[in-house]
């Protein structure tokens, strides 16, 4: 029998490290002949810790949820040492989270341990690298090209292309490099699979440099994910112990090794020749292209590059067969997609589906709906480079066309699910200041035009909007738009665009009536006390500039005069006697 405990990120920070001590302690003490390990994360964040309970035979007997160490005891008495189960703890028998989800990229994560190269192994691993050096490096590329497998870091670009370009560059020195700087706010797809099936990216990019011809691989990782550079260290270790990585692989000529390299997390270098000026050592840049990487690219040789989820379906694809990946999903959007659910949803966490199943399937089939039972008011897709998708089009078929007919895009899979609580034009104003603050500065357009944008709006958010501030928004993004040279620049103002195209009226609300609907920007709020007011003076012991008066156990009045909108009374008032309008 071993127990094991979920120790991603998620479920670190949930406890999950001090639960499986806990565990340790008592199993112990109770002088059980039980292990306990680890493995990644499952998906399921919003129930973390997470620990699942395996019978001798290896067979799942058990899924514990939110296992803080106060409640080890119980499943190491009840379970590991009675025999029944710890019912209360049980993750509930008709959670859908899982259902409905293909799991290509995750197939790993949640189940081995990530730290033990055997248990990838077990699984199938390092078999696909050796399946590709016997058809050779035309097959290979034949096979991702009949999978249709497009990339998965936000362009949706054919991967089989940029193989192709990069196997046809004529040079003796050529490079596989993985884009694990995951910058998205409210993404964690990549973070997951790297802490929690690291090898899986390691195969898939042996798989990629046989293919292409290239001897080095280099992983670009930002430096925040300090548990995930631990595991890729360990697992890169363990693949050259085996013979995995190195010289004359599987007794063959080809010769391949990988390292690590920490990026300091500008998003920028999401663009392929801004990270290559990263990894050289320079200030990350974008450069015009042509010539693109695959002919001229990290030290002026050959190099392709690709992000961690396009890799991870790799071995899975070589190992099963092209046909086999391109028959999920839809006709141009082959396979799965990754998507991180954060946001105002009931659920949140990391669902692998079809491509193809529709937003409402997603949010409100896995996710559970809007926290609350509140009403949905749109979704967030593609990060800062995307755009917010309305509760009118929550039938969307998730694929790379349609999303991208709503004027957002997959990018590389972050969904941030919005409520009515949520302003729109705040949103647009959040996203803008992200890319603003990260624009490395090379182009005048986006240098200049997103902070011009990103003024315009926080005015309006202050209740300073003036008339023709949409149309002078919608004109400095056209041509941020034109004029910027890199994807950044050029994907920019996509937030503020789909907002104003389908909230168009929260703007003009705050423009001409000085109103939030959403009641969230808090310079157009008015706080006003109810006939519901006790007269208990929390509120006013609360207001820190002394707005507040009145008697005890009579109505309080708010002057709004000296009232900064500062939102502590509403918090500190018990009856609910305090509205915001």
């Amino acid at each position: 029998m071993k127990v094991v405990v979920g120790q991603g990120s998620c479920g670190v920070a949930s406890g999950a490290a001090k639960t499986s001590a806990e565990l340790e302690r008592l199993i112990k003490q109770m002088e059980l002949s039980v292990s306990v390990e680890k493995t990644g994360c499952l998906g399921n964040c919003y129930l973390e810790p997470i620990v699942d309970v395996y019978d001798d035979d290896g067979a799942l007997s058990a899924r514990y949820v939110k296992v803080t160490p106060d409640k080890a005891e119980l499943i190491a008495e009840t379970h590991l040492r009675g025999g029944a189960l710890a019912e209360e703890l049980l993750i509930p028998s008709d959670e859908p989270f899982l259902d409905g989800q293909e799991r290509i990229v995750l197939r790993n994560t949640g189940v081995i341990n990530p730290e033990n190269i055997d248990e990838y192994i077990s699984r199938g691993g390092y078999t696909a690298i050796q399946k590709a050096l016997k058809i050779g490096a035309r097959a290979v590329i034949d096979e991702i090209k009949i999978s249709n497998l497009r990339g998965r870091g936000g362009a949706g670009f054919p991967t089989w292309f940029k193989w192709d370009a990069a196997l046809t560059s004529k040079s003796n020195e050529k490079y596989m490099v993985c884009n694990a700087d995951e910058g998205d706010p409210g993404a964690f797809m990549d973070r997951s699979v790297l802490e929690g099936d690291p090898h899986s990216l390691l195969e898939g990019m042996t798989i990629g440099g046989f293919a292409i011809g290239a001897g080095e691989g280099i992983i670009y990782v930002r430096a925040e994910y300090p548990l995930a550079i631990h595991r890729l260290e360990i697992a890169i270790g363990q693949a050259r112990e085996r013979g995995f990585l190195g010289k004359h692989l599987f007794g063959t000529d080809f010769s391949f090794d990988i390292r690590i390299k920490a990026g300091a997390g500008a998003f920028v270098c999401g663009e392929e020749t801004a990270l290559i000026a990263s990894l050289e050592g320079e200030r990350g840049m974008p450069r015009l292209k042509p010539p693109f990487p695959a002919q001229k690219g990290y030290w002026q040789k050959p190099t392709n590059i690709n992000n961690v989820e396009t890799f991870a379906n790799v071995p899975w694809i070589i190992a099963n067969g092209g046909a086999a990946f391109a028959a999920i999903g839809t006709e141009k959007s082959c396979g799965t997609k990754v998507f991180a659910l954060a946001g105002k949803i009931k659920k949140g966490g990391l669902v692998e589906v079809p491509m193809g199943m529709t937003l409402r399937e997603v949010i409100f089939g896995l996710g559970g709906g809007i926290k609350d039972d509140r009403e949905f008011k749109a979704v967030q897709m593609g990060g800062p480079s995307g755009g917010c998708i309305p509760a009118e089009l929550i039938d969307t078929p998730v694929d790379y066309e349609n999303i991208t007919k709503t004027g957002a895009i997959v990018g590389s899979g972050g969904m941030i699910v919005m409520d009515e609580t949520t302003c729109m034009v705040d949103m647009a104003r959040y996203f803008l200041d992200f890319t603003r603050n990260e624009s490395c500065g090379k182009c005048n357009y986006c240098r200049i035009g997103t902070k011009r944008m990103l003024e315009i709006l926080e005015r309006i958010t202050r209740g300073g909007g003036r008339d023709g501030d949409i149309e002078l928004l919608l004109e400095l993004a056209g041509q941020i738009k034109d004029g910027s040279m890199c994807g950044l620049g050029q994907t920019a103002p996509n937030p503020v665009l789909t907002t104003i195209r389908y909230f168009r009226h929260e703007f003009e609300d705050h423009i001409k009536h000085k109103k939030c609907t959403a009641h969230s920007c808090r310079a157009l709020l008015t706080f006003e006390i109810t006939d519901k007011c006790v007269g208990c003076t929390r509120c006013a012991k609360n207001c820190p500039t002394g707005a507040i008066s009145g008697q005890v156990k009579e109505k309080h009045i708010i002057d709004q005069s000296k009232c900064v909108k500062c939102g502590l009374c509403e918090s500190a008032c018990k009856f609910a006697a305090i509205t915001r309008d």
